[in-house]
C-alpha cells in the first residue's frame, strides 16, 4: 500500500551526550547608556537559556546546572535548531558553557537543609 503518510511535528528535543539545549538571548540593539546601535553594529550576544538538559549532564554533580538557568557560553560549536521560527535555539556542548548566573552562590558542601538541622 502506497499511502501518504502526515509527518508529525516536533514537540520536543533532547539534548544526548554532554550537551545541554539554550534558547540564546535577543542581540542587543541598544547600550546600557540608551544608545540605539544600527543593525550593523550589533553586539553579539552570547548568554541564554537553559531549555533542556540531557539526562548525562542532569545526573552529574560536576555540572550544577538547572532548566531555566540563565549562562554564558562560547557560541562556536553551538549547533543551530530550526525548531521554532521565532526562537533561537542551539545545541551546546557541556565544555562551551563558561558560566552560569545565579542570585546567590550554590555551596556544594553545606545546604540550607543542612544548616537548619544544626540549629
Amino acid at each position: 500500500m502506497a499511502g501518504k503518510t502526515r509527518s508529525k511535528a516536533i514537540e520536543y528535543v533532547e539534548p544526548i551526550g554532554a550537551r545541554v539545549l539554550v534558547r540564546k538571548d535577543e542581540p542587543k540593539r541598544e547600550t546600557k547608556g540608551g544608545i540605539a546601535l544600527p543593525d550593523q553594529a550589533e553586539i553579539p550576544t552570547i548568554t541564554g537559556r537553559i531549555v533542556a538538559i540531557s539526562t548525562q549532564i542532569e545526573n552529574n554533580t560536576d555540572f550544577p546546572l538547572r532548566q531555566y538557568d540563565k549562562i554564558l557560553f562560547h557560541p562556536k560549536d553551538a549547533i543551530p535548531v530550526d525548531f521554532e521560527a521565532d526562537n533561537q535555539l542551539f545545541v551546546i556542548p557541556i565544555e562551551d558553557v563558561v558560566a552560569v548566573f545565579r542570585r546567590d552562590p550554590v555551596d556544594k558542601k553545606k545546604s540550607k537543609a543542612d544548616e537548619e538541622d544544626e540549629d
